[in-house]
């Protein structure tokens, strides 16, 4: 009898552990590898002075696991320019993070993230932006890309896609009319964590064919010998139905405490896929961008410093997607800068890939 009601007793307990862990009979553990790169030709020309040069600009190797329906790890190593020693390229981890969702409207990061500001700085595959190189505007606007160590909140409701992170901020000492708030990035190494960054992301996507929307970041960014609080806020749109690709991003920097109060730019771009037209089986858009940003766009320094480093350029040049995952580019530019009215001008091509 002692023993029937052992037996009855470990039935029951199974029984019951089963039921309480009935997510694990239809849930699988699973690892995703992906990534993506993009090779590169450049020609420049600035008065008599030609350069060519050709390299393989990325490579990037994306690792994930999932360990339950909510619970996720997601990683991303990037190469730059093929070699790295003495200075020359650069290793980095882009992301690493735990995630933890929730639910649909509520999830949690933790680790190294991406800033959420813009429409490039999370999403920069090679076959997401037109040009063979990224838009200007997001390198010396907004600094793509822009990662470091932090943690984050994320949801979306009722077509409202939101996200708020908390992360490292900036070193105010690498600060520059030239080159605004890009050499400030801390990218995660031994970063001092004694002024934290926040930023909030917020897009509608409510809209057949349309997102739209902005960020907002604030820092009081400190360095060793400086402390100059910014915030940066910026808007963008990006509309793609029946062919038609139009994709526009303003950003405007606010700097206090320093010689340098403010940065500003934007860019339009236009495109059209032929495909759409003619029924083709490969992608076709020939675009045109027009862009104007100045790292100095208002300075207390009495002298040449925002027309020196104010630029406009239009861009005319075409993507070619044989398949949704491959990419072949070219472009062709002219950049001038307002003082002395220099122009420099590029020709591009490109290939590129995701997986």
């Amino acid at each position: 009898m002692k023993h029937g009601k052992t037996l009855l007793l470990i039935a029951l307990t199974f029984i019951a552990f089963s039921k309480s862990n009935a997510q694990f009979d239809f849930f699988e553990s699973k690892t995703t590898i992906g990534g993506y790169g993009e090779m590169h030709y450049n020609y420049k020309k600035h008065n008599d002075d030609i350069s060519k040069t050709l390299y393989f600009h990325r490579f990037v190797l994306f690792f994930g696991y999932s360990f339950s329906e909510k619970w996720s790890f997601k990683s991303e190593v990037e190469i730059e320019h093929n070699y790295v020693n003495e200075g020359e390229g650069e290793l980095s981890l882009e992301q690493a993070y735990i995630d933890y969702q929730f639910q649909d409207y509520l999830g949690f990061k933790a680790g190294v993230l991406l800033a959420s500001v813009g429409l490039i700085n999370e999403n920069h595959e090679p076959m997401l932006f037109f040009g063979v190189e990224r838009p200007n505007y997001n390198k010396y606007i907004i600094p793509t890309t822009w990662f470091g160590n932090g943690f984050a909140i994320y949801g979306n409701r009722s077509g409202f896609e939101y996200k708020f992170n908390i992360m490292e901020g900036l070193n105010s000492d690498k600060f520059s009319n030239s080159g605004g708030i890009r050499g400030g990035r801390q990218k995660g190494y031994k970063s001092d964590a004694s002024a934290m960054m926040y930023n909030l992301n917020l897009n509608y996507v409510n809209i057949s064919g349309l997102k739209i929307g902005g960020s907002l970041v604030y820092n009081d960014a400190v360095g060793d010998t400086s402390n100059i609080p910014f915030t940066l806020i910026e808007v963008h749109a990006d509309y793609r139905k029946n062919g038609f690709i139009v994709i526009g991003e303003y950003g405007n920097i606010r700097y206090e405490n320093s010689n340098f109060e403010q940065s500003a730019g934007y860019y339009l771009d236009f495109g059209y896929d032929f495909a759409k037209l003619f029924g083709w089986e490969w992608s076709v858009i020939p675009f045109g961008r027009y862009t104007d940003y100045n790292t100095a766009s208002s300075t207390t320094n009495v002298g040449d410093e925002e027309k020196e480093f104010h630029n406009t350029a239009w861009m005319f040049g075409l993507s070619v997607l044989p398949i949704e995952n491959v990419v072949l580019k070219l472009d062709y530019s002219q950049n001038t800068v307002e003082l002395n009215s220099e122009m420099t001008e590029y020709f591009n091509l490109g290939i590129g890939y995701r997986f």
